[in-house]
């Protein structure tokens, strides 16, 4: 599905580059998670398989054709494009626009011309807990319901493949099982970014990190990724420092998770 040969991605008119080098293959269906330190790449990296951002260096290949800014001028391979590969951002605020909930989640559908609308809005709203809300302003709403939103609002296309920066962020741990679960039943491809390493091993099988350098340092499996210490240590998603035992002082690596 996706191909990605030395992928690489700097800011225009010399700003700093992001990624180098990136290559691997995902298939349908596959469950990945993506990790790495804050500002190693991962939301750049996810816009770039959304099409938001287009390489640098390399090449983006996705079901065989090229993703360039030439390709979306094609507007049949475009809208096909947008519908099958959704990203939900970190920060659900910048994707929701709409006055109702129930527009937001009829959005997509809408522009995509997309058969029973009413129906995927019913759906996927009744699924994320969102029903008693849908008349509600989205900007009134909580972090968590926000969140809840902009997913039902990507899950009422149906897509192919899910592009998830931090998934669990603002979630409640009813929200976040209802989505685990509803992760290992999906046929779509998913790939999941996150900070939270205990959720790593539910969100997928296959492990994807990304060094501070924007180069990919482990591609492989899951649990092997997390009984690394020395490889988590290398791309700072542990860290060392004095910690107490009874009356002991000493040093060793930690192990903690933040969102």
């Amino acid at each position: 599905m996706i191909e990605l040969e030395d992928l690489g991605f700097a800011w225009p008119d010399g700003g700093k580059r992001i990624l180098s080098g990136l290559r691997l293959g995902i298939a349908p269906g596959e469950k990945l998670v993506l990790l790495g330190a804050n500002g190693c790449g991962k939301s750049t990296l996810l816009k770039l398989l959304n099409g938001l951002l287009f390489p640098s260096s390399g090449r983006y290949l996705y079901q065989g054709r090229k993703v360039t800014r030439a390709a979306f001028r094609d507007r049949p391979w475009s809208r096909t494009f947008r519908r099958e590969m959704v990203l939900l951002f970190q920060h659900p605020e910048a994707m929701l626009f709409n006055p109702t909930v129930r527009d937001e989640i009829a959005y997509g559908p809408c522009q995509l011309g997309l058969p029973d609308i009413a129906a995927r809005v019913a759906r996927w709203a009744g699924e994320l807990g969102l029903t008693g809300l849908l008349d509600q302003p989205p900007f009134a709403l909580s972090g968590g319901e926000k969140q809840k939103v902009a997913l039902a609002a990507l899950l009422a296309l149906e897509p192919s493949c899910l592009l998830l920066d931090e998934l669990m962020a603002n979630l409640d741990p009813r929200s976040s099982g209802w989505l685990v679960d509803h992760l290992l039943d999906t046929r779509a491809t998913v790939l999941v970014s996150t900070h939270n390493l205990s959720m790593a091993a539910e969100l997928g099988q296959r492990c994807l990190i990304l060094g501070e350098d924007g180069r990919l340092c482990f591609d492989g499996p899951v649990r092997e990724a997390l009984d690394d210490l020395a490889l988590l240590a290398s791309a700072n998603l542990v860290h060392r420092h004095r910690h107490r035992h009874g009356r002991v002082l000493h040093a060793h690596v930690h192990l903690h998770d933040w969102e």
